[in-house]
């Protein structure tokens, strides 16, 4: 392992309805990944709770950014000398629904929050009914080891705006909690949108997705140059991938995309 290389993990598991689980399962993944090298840990969307279908006990189970969950988050990275990346359910205004929200969290606290902008109210599905949506804001970042990390959840990997935002911010690495839903083609569309969204922007991406049955599973790193460099099947595991901070560069030198590019974002 080269000493100038940066640890990523991807943590793959079923997070459900007992809170205190899905947190033993955060850190029993988050252990394997430190002795593995990593300094980042990715986990999937709804890691502090989830249920299927939809119910009244999301709001019942939502917390505030300083609840437990994001405190036990807190003293696991102080405890592994990591950053941790997890899906939570939030508390929102309305007491009905909640926010579907990212949080990094390091030994010194929160270091970024995303909340969900673009809901899954497709194939069938409607996120909508149970989740408020994330308000248009700056992209959410933060530093490790000299890299730039993003974050953008799930069903926002559909909509290519999100990550060219995050390539816009000088993200590295864009980080994509999921739980990307089985059905037909899914698993497809899941490994076929990752690749996309990491040649396109010429970066980094790193997404981790609930196992199955309800997931796809194939949880992934992958480079700027759309080569898978680590990968889960669909069990429970962690994958962890040591990134080369100068790839971008290098990459970017041979297809500067970006820099040719004539269109920007604009919000809606």
């Amino acid at each position: 392992m080269n000493h100038e290389t940066v640890g990523i993990a991807v943590a793959q598991f079923a997070p459900g309805a007992s809170r205190q689980n899905n947190l033993d399962d955060i850190e029993s993944a988050a252990r394997v990944a430190a002795r593995r090298g990593a300094r980042v840990i990715v986990y999937p969307e709804y890691s502090s709770y989830f249920v299927n279908p939809f119910d009244a006990s999301l709001a019942e189970n939502a917390e505030d950014l300083d609840g437990p969950f994001v405190q036990a988050l807190t003293a696991l990275a102080t405890d592994l000398d990591v950053v941790i990346v997890a899906g939570l359910l939030e508390k929102a205004d309305d007491g009905r629904r909640v926010r579907n929200t990212v949080v990094a969290v390091g030994g010194d606290g929160i270091r970024a929050v995303y909340r969900k902008l673009h809901l899954y109210d497709a194939f069938g599905q409607r996120e909508s009914d149970w989740i408020e949506a994330g308000e248009l804001a700056p992209p959410q970042t933060f530093v490790v080891d000299g890299l730039r990390f993003g974050l953008m959840t799930c069903y926002d990997l559909r909509f290519p705006e999100v990550a060219r935002l995050l390539a816009d911010a000088g993200v590295d690495v864009a980080l994509v909690p999921a739980e990307w839903v089985r059905g037909p083609l899914k698993e497809h569309h899941w490994q076929t949108l990752l690749h996309a969204r990491a040649i396109e922007n010429t970066f980094f991406v790193a997404a981790a997705d609930h196992t199955p049955p309800l997931g796809v599973g194939h949880s992934m790193i992958v480079d700027p140059q759309g080569v898978t460099v680590a990968q889960v099947g669909t069990a429970t595991d962690v994958a962890v991938a040591h990134v080369d901070p100068h790839a971008i560069a290098r990459v970017r030198r041979v297809n500067p995309a970006l820099e040719l590019r004539r269109f920007r974002v604009t919000p809606r």
